[in-house]
Order: C-alpha cells, then sequence, then structure tokens
C-alpha cells in the first residue's frame, strides 16, 4: 500500500512512561487537589475566626489559637531537636571500620542504601516525631492556661498543707512535663540505639565487645535520664495520693490517702525516690567508667525495691494492721474525705433538721390547716414535663412551629404586681413542620420563630386546659410588647442566610403571610465572594457560592442553640443541660447557668456528672450535662444570656469567690462581666439549676453524715427514689415550686426533691434549695430529716396507695374508658404541719383530642387520700371539710376560657344553655378537624381549624358569661 502521510509529525513517545502532557495534566491535577485541601483547611479556620469576631469574642480565638500554636511549636521543637541530636550524636560516634562478620555485611546494604538520602530521612524522622508531639501538646492548652493563671484557694489539703491550687492548677502541668519528658527520652533511646546498631557501634552478634565506650556512654546517659525522670515521678506520686481514686467499702468511690496511704505508700514514695535518684547518678558515672556494672546494680535494686517497698509492704499493712480495726484507723481519713467533699460541692453549709413526719388531723385544727396548705406552697398543677402536646395543640398555630418537649417554670408578675410561679415556651421554628422542603425554604424563607407563650402553673382552665397569660400569634398578654422573633432556641440547629434580596416569612395570620428582614447585626456578611466561598466549603453546600438569593445585606446565621453559643465563647465552661427562656427588658433572652470545675480536690470523692444528672426526663427531653466528666469540685459561677432576636452573649461572673473562675477570668480578660451589671429585671428570673442540684442531691445521700463511725456504718444512707410517676426505673426529677419551709416566714421560689433509706420505699428526708436569685437566702439548702424507724409514707408508697383504693380505682377506670389514657404530673411533696402533704395532677389525654388536659387531682396527708376534680375540693376532703366525691366527676367536654382547678374550691358546672352546648360542640369538631389537617400536614385546613376553634370557645366563654352574670346579680 502507498503511504498516505498523516502519521506523527510531532517527537515520538517514550517507550514505557507517560507523554510529557499526561505528566504535565496529572501534575496540574495534583497541585489542584493540593489547593483544594488548603483552601479547605482555610476555610474552617476563616470561617471560625468570622464567627467569633460576630459575637465579639475575638480574644476567646485569638488566645486559644496562639496557645495552641506556641504549645506545638515549643514542644515540638523540643522533641524534633532532642530526637534529631541524638541521631546525630550516634551517627558521629560511629566506629571507622565495621567488623568483619556477617551482621555487619548484611548491615552494610542498608547503610550504602540510605547514604544518599541521611540528611533527609533524618529531618523526615524529626519532622514526624515533631508534629506528633506538637500536636499532642496542643491539646494541653487548658492545663497550661491554669497552670500559667492559678490562683489560690486560700485552702489547704490537711496531709502536706499545700494549697489546693498546687492539686488543680499545677500538678496537672507537672504530670503533663513528666509525660513529655518521658516520651521524649524513650524515643531519643530508641532513635540512638537503632543508629548505633545500623553504624555498628551497637553489635547483636559479632564478635568482641558488644558496645564501644562511646555507645556505652550515650546510652548510659538517656537511660539515666529515663531514670532521673522516674525519681521525679516518684516524687509527684506522693502528693497524687491526696487526688488518687479507689474502692473503699465504707463510701464505693474513695478520694485521697487512707491510713496505708499515708503509713506505707508514702514512706514508700520517698524511699524509692532517693534510691531512683542515686541509681540515676550510677548511670550517668558510665561516661567516666564505661562500664554498666554499677547501674544495671542499681537499676536491678530499684526494681526490687519498687516490688517490696512500692507493693509488698502496704499490702502487709492493709492486712495485719487495718483490717483487724478497720473503723478506728481510718476515721481520721473519713473525716477529712468528708469535710473536703462537702466543701467542694458546695453542700458544707447544708441545714440538717429533725422532722417528726407524724400528723393526726383533729377537727379543731382542720380548718387551720386546710388554710395552711395553700399559704405554705402555691401548689403546681400545671407539670412542664406533661403539658407540651397540650401547648403545642393549642398554640402551635402553623405547623412549622414547635415547643420543646420539656416546658420551663419561671417567675412573672400577674396583672396586680403578685409574682406567680408560670410555666413557659418558645414557639420555635420546627423545620420538618415546612410545607414544602427545599433549600430555599429551609434557609432563607423558613428562619426564625415566632413569640413566647405562657400559662399560670397553679390553675387552668374549666375544661383542664392551661390557662394562658400569654398566647395566640403574635403573642399577647401580660408580657407587654417586646421582641417575639426567635433566631436563636434549642431546636434551631440548621442555619439560616437573612437579610439580603430573599424575604423572609415573619408569620402568617387572617390577612396571609408577613414577610419580614432580618435587622439585627448577628451572624457573618456574605456579601464578598471570599466568605460565600469559604462558607460554600465549610458547610460543603456550593450554591452559596453562587445563589443569586444572597446578596448586598446578606448574613449566616448558626451555632443557633444556646448551649452551642456559650461553649464556643467560653470553652472553659460546663455547661448545664436546660437552657430556659425569660422576657427580659422587651427582649427574649436564653439563660444558660454555666460551671467551673476541677478534678483536683484532694480528699473530695469524685462524680460522673452525666450519671448524677440523669433522671427520668433526661431521655430524650433534655441533654445531660457532661456525659463523661468525672469532676470532685464544682461550681454554678457563670450565669450567660443568649438574645433569641440577634443572638449576642453575655457572661456574667455569680461566684464571686471562685477561684477556677478567677484563674479563667485572667486567662480570659474582658469575656466575663462583673456581677453588678445583672440588671434588676434579669435578676428576677435567675434561678438555682437542677444540674448542680441533682449532683448535690446524690452527695447528700451519703455526706449529710459528719460523724466517721457512723458514715463509717452506712447506716443513714440515703437514696433518691426512683420516679413514681411513669415506668422509666429513673430518678424522680426535682421540681421548682414556690413553697415555705418550716423556718421560713414566707413562700419562696424553691428547688424540691425527696430522700428515702438505702433500699426501702419510706420516706427518709425532704431537701429543698432557696432558688430565686433576689433572695438573700439564694442557694442555702434546708433537709428535714424524719426518724430512722419512721412509716412515713415515700414517693413509690403514696403512688401506690393512690392506685391501690378502690374508689379511685374505679374513678381512673371511668377517665380511662374508650382510647382515653391516664398520665400523671408531677408528684409535689410539701412540709405542713409536722407531716408531709403529697398533690399530684392527673391528666386524660382523650382520644378526640391526643393532648393531655388536667382532670383531677391526687392529694395526700398522713393516712387520708383524695381524688377530686380541684385541688381545692380535695384539700378539702383530706382536712375533714368535705366529703369524698361531692364535686363534679365527668369534666366538661371542651375547654372554657374561664375558671380554674386551683384553689377555688367549687369547680363551675358547664351551663345547659344551648348557645354553649353547641359552641363547645363546634370546637370539638375543630378540634378533630384540626388533628387530621395536622396528620395530612395540610396546613391551610389546620389554620382555618384553629380559627374555628378559637371562635367557638369564644363563643362558649361569652354566653356562660352572660348566664352566670344574672344569677350573680340575683
Amino acid at each position: 500500500m502507498p503511504d498516505r502521510g498523516g502519521g506523527p509529525t510531532g517527537p515520538r513517545m517514550r517507550a514505557g512512561g507517560p507523554s510529557r502532557r499526561s505528566r504535565t495534566l496529572l501534575l496540574t491535577m495534583a497541585a489542584l487537589a493540593l489547593l483544594a485541601m488548603v483552601f479547605v483547611m482555610f476555610a474552617g479556620f476563616w470561617t471560625d475566626w468570622l464567627w467569633y469576631r460576630s459575637v465579639d469574642y475575638s480574644s476567646v480565638f485569638r488566645t486559644t489559637l496562639w496557645t495552641k500554636i506556641g504549645l506545638f511549636a515549643v514542644f515540638g521543637l523540643v522533641m524534633a531537636a532532642a530526637v534529631g541530636v541524638n541521631i546525630w550524636l550516634a551517627h558521629r560516634m560511629r566506629p571507622p571500620l565495621s567488623a568483619m562478620s556477617l551482621e555487619q555485611q548484611s548491615l552494610d546494604r542498608y547503610r550504602m542504601g540510605i547514604a544518599p538520602y541521611k540528611k533527609w530521612a533524618l529531618l523526615g524522622v524529626t519532622a514526624l516525631v515533631g508534629l506528633i508531639a506538637g500536636a499532642s501538646a496542643a491539646g494541653q492548652w487548658r492545663t497550661w492556661l491554669m497552670w500559667i493563671n492559678g490562683v489560690p484557694f486560700g485552702t489547704e489539703d490537711p496531709q502536706f498543707g499545700k494549697d489546693v491550687s498546687f492539686y488543680a492548677f499545677d500538678l496537672p502541668w507537672y504530670r503533663f512535663l513528666l509525660a513529655f519528658g518521658f516520651a521524649t527520652v524513650v524515643l531519643s533511646l530508641i532513635a540512638a540505639a537503632l543508629t548505633h546498631y545500623l553504624y555498628g557501634g551497637l553489635r547483636l552478634t559479632s564478635p568482641g565487645a558488644r558496645a564501644t565506650g562511646a555507645v556505652t556512654g550515650h546510652l548510659s546517659v538517656l537511660v539515666g535520664l529515663f531514670v532521673a525522670l522516674k525519681a521525679v515521678a516518684y516524687w509527684l506520686d506522693r502528693y497524687s495520693l491526696a487526688v488518687k481514686s479507689s474502692d473503699f467499702k465504707a463510701t464505693g468511690n474513695w478520694t485521697g490517702l487512707r491510713y496505708v496511704d499515708a503509713n506505707a505508700y508514702l514512706p514508700a514514695k520517698t524511699i524509692l525516690f532517693f534510691i531512683a535518684a542515686i541509681c540515676a547518678v550510677l548511670f550517668f558515672a558510665t561516661l567516666w567508667r564505661r562500664t554498666w556494672q554499677l547501674p544495671v546494680l542499681g537499676f536491678g535494686l530499684m526494681v526490687l525495691s519498687a516490688i517490696l517497698i512500692g507493693g509488698l509492704y502496704p499490702a502487709i499493712v492493709q492486712k495485719f494492721q487495718v483490717e483487724p480495726n478497720e473503723q478506728a484507723k481510718e476515721a481520721p481519713y473519713i473525716k477529712k474525705n468528708i469535710d473536703a467533699t462537702r466543701d467542694a460541692y458546695g453542700i458544707d453549709d447544708a441545714e440538717v433538721s429533725d422532722y417528726e413526719g407524724k400528723v393526726s388531723v383533729d377537727e379543731a385544727e382542720s380548718a387551720k390547716l386546710r388554710d395552711e396548705a395553700e399559704s405554705t406552697a402555691s401548689l403546681r398543677l400545671l407539670d412542664p414535663n406533661v403539658v407540651s402536646p397540650t401547648f403545642q395543640q393549642l398554640q402551635q398555630v402553623r405547623g412549622y412551629y414547635g415547643f420543646p418537649d420539656t416546658l420551663d417554670v419561671d417567675r412573672y408578675k400577674d396583672g396586680d404586681g403578685k409574682e406567680q410561679d408560670t410555666v413557659i415556651g418558645l414557639r420555635e421554628l420546627n423545620i420538618n413542620g415546612i410545607p414544602e422542603r427545599n433549600w430555599i425554604n429551609d434557609h432563607f424563607k423558613y428562619t426564625h420563630g415566632y413569640g413566647a407563650v405562657a400559662a399560670k402553673g397553679t390553675s387552668t382552665t374549666r375544661g383542664g386546659a392551661p390557662d394562658f397569660t400569654e398566647s395566640d400569634l403574635p403573642s399577647k398578654g401580660e408580657f407587654g410588647k417586646y421582641e417575639q422573633r426567635v433566631y436563636y432556641g434549642e431546636k434551631t440547629e440548621q442555619y439560616s442566610i437573612v437579610g439580603g434580596p430573599q424575604k423572609e416569612l415573619d408569620y402568617s395570620d387572617d390577612s396571609g403571610e408577613k414577610l419580614y428582614s432580618y435587622t439585627g447585626d448577628s451572624g457573618v456578611d456574605l456579601s464578598g465572594p471570599v466568605n460565600r466561598a469559604a462558607y460554600a466549603a465549610a458547610f460543603s453546600e456550593p450554591q452559596i457560592l453562587y445563589s443569586g438569593a444572597i446578596g448586598e445585606g446578606s448574613r449566616i446565621l448558626y451555632n443557633r442553640t444556646p448551649k452551642d453559643r456559650v461553649e464556643a465563647v467560653a470553652p472553659w465552661l460546663t455547661i448545664d443541660g436546660d437552657a430556659y427562656p425569660a422576657v427580659v427588658d422587651g427582649r427574649i433572652k436564653w439563660i444558660v447557668d454555666a460551671y467551673t470545675t476541677s478534678n483536683g480536690y484532694p480528699y473530695a470523692s469524685r462524680t460522673t456528672l452525666g450519671d448524677t444528672t440523669a433522671d427520668s426526663l433526661t431521655t430524650g427531653q433534655r441533654e445531660v450535662v457532661a456525659q463523661e466528666n468525672r469532676v470532685n469540685y464544682i461550681r454554678n459561677s457563670v450565669k450567660a444570656t443568649v438574645d433569641a432576636y440577634d443572638g449576642s452573649v453575655e457572661l456574667y461572673q455569680w461566684d464571686t469567690e471562685d477561684p477556677v473562675l478567677k484563674t479563667w477570668m485572667k486567662a480570659f480578660p474582658g469575656t466575663v462581666e462583673k456581677k453588678s451589671a445583672i440588671g434588676t429585671e434579669l435578676m428576677e428570673h435567675l434561678r438555682y439549676p437542677q444540674d448542680l442540684f441533682k449532683v448535690q442531691r446524690e452527695l447528700l445521700t451519703r455526706y449529710h453524715v459528719t460523724n466517721s463511725a457512723q458514715f463509717y456504718s452506712g447506716s443513714e444512707v440515703w437514696q433518691v427514689p426512683d420516679d413514681p410517676t411513669n415506668k422509666s426505673g429513673n430518678s424522680v426529677p426535682p421540681y421548682y415550686l414556690s413553697m415555705r419551709m418550716p423556718d421560713q416566714d414566707e413562700q419562696t421560689f424553691s428547688l424540691t426533691t425527696t430522700f428515702t433509706p438505702n433500699r426501702r420505699d419510706n420516706l427518709g428526708a425532704f431537701m429543698a434549695v432557696d432558688a430565686d436569685a433576689t433572695s438573700d437566702g439564694y442557694g442555702k439548702i434546708r433537709i428535714l430529716k424524719l426518724p430512722s424507724n419512721t412509716t412515713v409514707s415515700g414517693p413509690q408508697q403514696v403512688q401506690s396507695k393512690f392506685n391501690s383504693e378502690t374508689a379511685i380505682a374505679n374513678e381512673i377506670n371511668i377517665l380511662q374508658r374508650g382510647d382515653s389514657e391516664i398520665e400523671y404530673g408531677n408528684l409535689l411533696t410539701v412540709p405542713l404541719d409536722g407531716g408531709l402533704l403529697y398533690v399530684e395532677p392527673v391528666y386524660v389525654r382523650g382520644a378526640g383530642t391526643n393532648y393531655p388536659l388536667l382532670r383531677k387531682v391526687l392529694v395526700s396527708y398522713g393516712d387520708e387520700t383524695a381524688f377530686e376534680d380541684t385541688l381545692g375540693e380535695a384539700l378539702d376532703v383530706v382536712f375533714g371539710e368535705k366529703e369524698p366525691g361531692a364535686g363534679e366527676t365527668e369534666p366538661p367536654p371542651g375547654e372554657g376560657e374561664e375558671g380554674d382547678t386551683g384553689d377555688e374550691g367549687e369547680r363551675d358546672r358547664p351551663s345547659d344553655d344551648p348557645t354553649v352546648r353547641q359552641a363547645l360542640e363546634d370546637a370539638q369538631e375543630a378540634i378533630e378537624a384540626g388533628e387530621k389537617a395536622l396528620a395530612e400536614q395540610d396546613w391551610t385546613a389546620y389554620g382555618k381549624a384553629q380559627d374555628d376553634l378559637r371562635d367557638a370557645l369564644k363563643r362558649a366563654a361569652d354566653a356562660e358569661k352572660a348566664v352566670r352574670e344574672p344569677e350573680q346579680g340575683g
């Protein structure tokens, strides 16, 4: 065939390798991949910086960053230099000629292979160990800042006479330095030995000496440094005994020295310190003697001493001195543990007083006790742990709003200026309820919740629904005018982009959707391309980079839960699991309790916060503080607020004496405001935190006893009872209510709990803490201790009593007819005239409503029990002023707008007026229509059903009022 041409005109491809174009393409792709990785890393750093700057806490970012960089650089360089220098020395000490042996001939190949790359190998090894060491050191930034900024506690440990700050701030840093020293010496020793072996200075099978004199001296010095560090470790171990954890049958969890520690381990550690120091000197002496005989003998002596003195001797002391008379031997150390634990957890001022717990109600005193029952406590019938579905049904208004599963209890003043316990929740955005899910709707249109909803805690409406003091959309009521938009909340976890070209849905009413554009200063500006690209990379959302919905004025909001924001600006705080909202100075503020903790308080027993703060309500309803955080010192040192509209975070110094907080305030100056900066209105809503209370009550089950012998015997150990109102098997939660303890003259907002004797169900004690931040007695713990042989019923027994009485059981069966379900509310316990008054609201979740309404109230005092329609009727029955069942059993079929089941005594009966009956029937139909629309996610129909419901209830209330007014006039 003739040559038609068309063949390659360029240079021929090189056989066996890629073309120049392929190599260029590969290099380009590699470079682009590297740039992408660098940009992603930059994006994470840049977005963090922008966020901290947006909340005015850039100093926290800078301090943390420079501390980490400093630790990384210093310790990374020290480790790299130590390993590198030892490799260099080992190479320099290599013998000029290698012995002619099979071992050396084999190594020659490796020596020749590595020779051209020796410098690169040295740099690679030192860089690797330096990076690892630096990263490890950077993680110790908290330890470093606490050590460098530590302030004294003003309290000395009873064994060594050192300030507690030595154990809390200094000892952890010394322990880190010691661990770093050990790692440095061991890595240097391994690197030097390998280098000596590679270059023939250290031989394993060759004839003659196993090591040259230079190698012997070099390795001996490194081993000597290791032993010297061990001597330092023995010395620090002496002090570590004061914070050592161990098992002790008298307490289970024990911290600090016991008899065997003080009389065996402590002298043993001192002796071992001197032996190790002498042994280290012997190793250093090989620089002159060039023999390992004495150092090896010394090292063997140290190991033998550690076994005999550090292990066998203490076991002998424990067996033959302590166990035959353990109570007497351990008594002084038990006392130290009791005192330290009570001080470390703030329970040293807990006031324990005897309480008889038995009553006998006679006719002469029944009326007096009936009045005292109402004046002793504002008995809360609205349980915030039960009524969230009711708030959801009656006040959700739109499907894209929602309330938390557990509402909050606070105090607000009514129209007469009288303070009342109030159940409150915010109508937050529920992203799962958005009618049509897409990127624009999720992040641009549906951006915030709207309004607070509140109800009286001590009363309900005629139908058992919450008696709202703030309701509807927009919310209106006793709170007056305030900024109702909720951009930051407990349920708000997605990011939103606001303030730009895309308008937001503000809220909907009968006239349609109201649009809004965010005007706050919160968030990070997205106008610039760099910021948009950084957030597109950080959130893995490329649309942020090119979307037309983002433009001038657009800002991105994220880290939107109060807990996340406080943790970010104060990473040295432990956050309480329950943030709660309050309307303060025309704004909705989330109030967050924060703790400073330590694991280094000598003699104080440790606790795991996640375990001690768990109860029957924490599973799936509220977060638990610090699940695995083991501490033995805790203070509620900071009160924080997060503005629900602009997300601004304020930290206030609450405990002005806490040395841990003072240390962190030195490390991060300007981040925590003085206590005096707390405004009057905000102060009225601050309260004693539940998680701290639960930690303290768990400790007080054992540490209410201050006598060593009684503590050792365990005869007075209590336990936190299981919650009798459900079958979770978890501890009963503490309850907020306004009440008066026997030594108080008036009611105080309090946090309360009960104790039962260990493995028994009768009542052992009642505990209350003054939870009102405006009170002079804030934080005062009072415990009423019942006699050890008491038969006063505990919560579980009271609940069983309620369930077992025939009359009550029959009425409950009536309430449960059809598909209705019974839900028990909080079982409140109140001391009253030497006895204990128990009050429990009973809710019914009807088949047609599917949300709980208050139907009955259970009351028990002494041997008397009542199950009535209202609290007033139940108190009348218990105190003999009324016969059981005199009130109405069947509740009205719908909710009224007036009346309550509180302290009225006689509940209004449903009117026979046909207008009222028709209105209630219309209300029931509207409820059922709303349920159906909600199930089908038909939000238009749902909104119409809610409007119909409100109209029907209003017609019923107006008609009922019209009926009653002539009767009252007559």
